[in-house]
């Protein structure tokens, strides 16, 4: 049976400022966002009820519409509250919650500074975005051809839609070819992350990430930094070659959809998934877990 589109689930969206029935939180197809990925948006994740990070996330959003030379007519303060108003509403206390901000339709070409800025905000239920056993097992990764661009050539620090085009075409290329997702490269060959979610890999007891200067560095890459720090890890935010992971004895991956998920392959290379990678795991659940849950955990 095929899933149900989303343009058919049950529940209320927040659309600019009040909730709206499911289906009708709709746009016009000449929206500026569409034609020119004007669009900037969060992934984040509520668990029991709570959203992890929520402020931190409204903040990004604020910061990367401002990047695309915009500004979201709500403050931080009222994303908030009208992210956890749509959890509570849809009555998914487990959820996805996606804000999303873009330009309207008032004009339609390259220049569109008299646009009216919109702010939806969706939650759903959506499990793991890896296959449970496989994150365990460790997921399969492709090596993607494009690589993530030059900071002159784009506004890498911003979660915009349109820099996530060459993500989509990677990871369908990769499923193809029967793996879970792709590593890309940065526009200098050295490796960056993953379509949707940062890496890390393990030598002799340390963790090693790339720096994140032409890429998101992700709300989860710093609570699994945090953690490691936390249990005595050194964390080392370096330059990293394709040719070194023959050195690298573990592998993981981080973002709010994947959360912390070990990966067993890339491409020809081979990781195998242990003691760090599996506590990092186990430690990113429970902080993660609403602060009643975990104290009593």
């Amino acid at each position: 049976m095929a899933a149900q589109s989303y343009d058919r689930m049950s529940g209320v969206i927040w659309y600019d400022g009040k909730l709206v029935p499911w289906n009708e939180a709709n746009v016009h197809v000449l929206t500026h966002g569409l034609h020119y990925a004007s669009a900037v948006f969060e992934g984040e994740r509520a668990y029991g009820g709570e959203i992890f990070k929520c402020t931190e996330h409204s903040e990004r959003l604020k910061r990367s519409a401002n990047i695309l030379d915009f500004e979201i007519p709500y403050s931080v303060a009222e994303i908030d509250a009208a992210k956890k108003l749509v959890v509570e509403k849809n009555g998914r206390k487990d959820a996805y919650v996606r804000p999303i901000a873009w330009r309207g339709s008032e004009m339609m070409g390259v220049s569109a500074q008299s646009n009216t800025i919109h702010l939806a905000i969706a939650s759903w239920e959506w499990p793991s975005y890896f296959d449970p056993e496989q994150r365990l097992k460790g997921i399969r990764l492709d090596l993607a051809d494009y690589r993530r661009p030059d900071p002159k050539t784009a506004p890498c620090l911003a979660k915009a839609a349109g820099l996530y085009m060459i993500c989509t075409i990677s990871k369908h290329a990769a499923e193809r070819k029967g793996y879970a997702d792709a590593m890309m490269l940065d526009w200098q060959g050295r490796v960056a992350e993953c379509t949707g979610a940062n890496i890390f890999f393990i030598k002799d007891g340390k963790i090693h990430t790339p720096i994140a200067d032409c890429f998101l560095a992700g709300i989860t890459r710093a609570t699994a930094i945090e953690l490691a720090k936390k249990r005595g890890f050194e964390v080392i935010e370096r330059r990293i070659m394709p040719d070194e992971l023959n050195d690298f004895s573990e592998c993981f991956i981080t973002g709010s959809a994947a959360e912390v998920t070990a990966v067993a392959e890339i491409a020809n290379w081979k990781f195998t998934p242990g003691k760090i990678t599996k506590q990092l795991m186990d430690d990113y659940t429970a902080a993660v877990q609403p602060k009643g849950k975990a104290a009593a955990a």
